[in-house]
């Protein structure tokens, strides 16, 4: 028998915020999220894993549950683009070399590194921040399960939060010198913005080696 140590493929699913505009559910995609991912395991437990995602969502208050925010009618338009590096830990031993199916839920952590769209909220109206783009880091907290279709075809869904370390996803807390006169700044100041994407992973695994040096 042979075994695969990598895996290449991608990812599709729903982004949605957690922050100062629109609904406060943890999960309720608003625009679609698409990527690539790689992972590398290393043994019946862990697997690197790389991915690059690109997203869409709108934050809207006449959506939320808040009367506040219902009243105040907020519309937010943004988008992401990460990228993300970190370590995959499967609860139960999973064997991509042996025959036969094969399952387990997993916890996926690491660094994300994303951009987004750098705006401002004046007057109701929000205001395009000379076409600015921004960057921030976040970390993500993901949890999903994989199972095995084929030899080398696997089927996975997550559900994965990332904890940004910015305040302004929704426009909501622009930190800029220039724009401190205006006080167009609203909402929690003390507290960051959130992101998370929900959907499906497609994967296929390769570079195979004997099992006697697999996973070990």
């Amino acid at each position: 028998m042979f075994g695969q140590t990598y895996e290449i493929g991608i990812m599709a699913g729903g982004v949605n915020n957690i922050g100062d505009v629109g609904r406060s559910n943890y999960i309720a995609p608003s625009g679609i999220g698409i990527g690539g991912i790689f992972k590398w395991n290393i043994s019946k437990r862990y697997a690197w894993r790389a991915s690059v995602l690109y997203g869409e969502f709108t934050a809207d208050d006449t959506k939320s549950n808040m009367s506040s925010r219902q009243q105040r009618a907020y519309l937010v338009n943004n988008n992401i683009l990460e990228a993300s590096a970190g370590l995959e830990l499967n609860f139960t031993e999973y064997n991509l070399h042996r025959l036969g199916p094969a399952f387990t839920p997993y916890l996926y952590t690491g660094i994300t590194y994303f951009r987004y769209d750098y705006n401002y909220i004046d007057a109701n109206q929000v205001i395009n921040y000379d076409n600015q783009r921004d960057g921030s880091f976040a970390i993500p907290m993901i949890i999903g399960f994989k199972y095995r279709l084929t030899r080398s075809l696997i089927l996975g869904g997550e559900i994965g939060a990332r904890y940004t370390f910015t305040d302004n996803l929704d426009f909501s807390n622009p930190a800029d010198a220039n724009l401190e006169p205006l006080n167009v700044e609203f909402g929690n100041i003390f507290s960051n913005d959130w992101y998370v994407f929900s959907g499906i992973t497609l994967t296929y695994a390769f570079k195979r080696k004997p099992c006697s040096d697999c996973f070990e």
